[in-house]
């Protein structure tokens, strides 16, 4: 007989980060599914298998996208993690659409908005994107980044398969991403008050979101944990797979362990 006594696993959404695709969280899921979980890994507006589409740049418009997913599945409330971009979108999500996330993993994303000169970079980088003699260096030289050094000089094949997921995302779905970023606001606030079972994780070798960024973030979480990999960089899915799902996995354990939730959701 089944046992009732322990409540069903939660689902889980990962969400990938730029320029990159839902393969990025393939070993995550793998192990996460293994584990019972029902694991959505969705190609975010414009990459993988997902139409762009007409709508102007906007990550409330990729939150809506998860959120209509969810719908179609007829899931009501998920854990929900994300990677960088993904990150973004997560805490878009949790704006957007109260009271459907029931834990929350941030990975190598910030909570505050962007300064002036950083959206202004963003949209430098997005015209360079669209610039069809300039594209393929820009790529070159920025992907090998979002991996550790560590990671670099370990796993050149890795840096390999980051730089052909790259190159194969198109540069109209990254210059709209890259866009959207920009405008996102301060997230903060509803960090605040979203009294849930929350993680962030954070690479040690992270070029991009410093440690005080995520301890900001983590901060900010009333039930938030700051987690910090070694010799992991930006893409620690992909660079730490079987960290990330044993982080992911405590995270479910502890959404769902009847003495441990009772806290309201967002």
């Amino acid at each position: 007989m089944p046992d009732t006594t322990r409540p069903a696993p939660l689902p889980v959404v990962l969400l990938h980060a730029l320029p990159l695709a839902s393969p990025m969280w393939d070993a995550p899921a793998r192990a996460l599914r293994a584990r019972g979980h029902t694991v959505l890994t969705p190609d975010q507006r414009g990459f993988g298998a997902t139409p762009l589409g007409a709508e102007p740049p906007s990550l409330e418009t990729v939150a809506d996208d998860i959120a209509a997913l969810l719908d179609e599945h007829g899931i009501r409330e998920v854990a929900l993690a994300g990677c960088s971009m993904g990150g973004y979108v997560a805490m878009t999500f949790l704006r957007r659409h109260p009271g459907r996330v029931r834990a929350l993993a941030l990975f190598a994303a910030r909570a505050t908005a962007d300064t002036p000169q950083a959206a202004a970079e963003r949209r430098r980088f997005a015209d360079l994107m669209l610039d069809d003699t300039l594209r393929d260096q820009l790529v070159a030289r920025t992907t090998p980044l979002l991996l550790g050094a560590g990671t670099r000089e370990r796993h050149p094949d890795l840096v390999e398969e980051v730089l052909t997921m790259a190159k194969g995302a198109a540069p109209e779905a990254v210059a709209w991403a890259q866009r959207a970023i920009a405008e996102r606001p301060d997230s903060l606030p509803v960090l605040r008050v979203t009294d849930i079972p929350a993680l962030v994780v954070t690479g040690a070798e992270d070029e991009l979101v410093t440690a005080q960024d995520a301890a900001t973030t983590a901060e900010a979480l009333p039930r938030g944990r700051l987690v910090t990999l070694p010799g992991a960089g930006h893409l620690q899915p992909l660079e730490a797979p079987d960290q990330v799902a044993d982080l992911l996995t405590a995270l479910l354990d502890d959404a769902t362990t009847p003495d441990r939730n009772g806290y309201s959701t967002c």
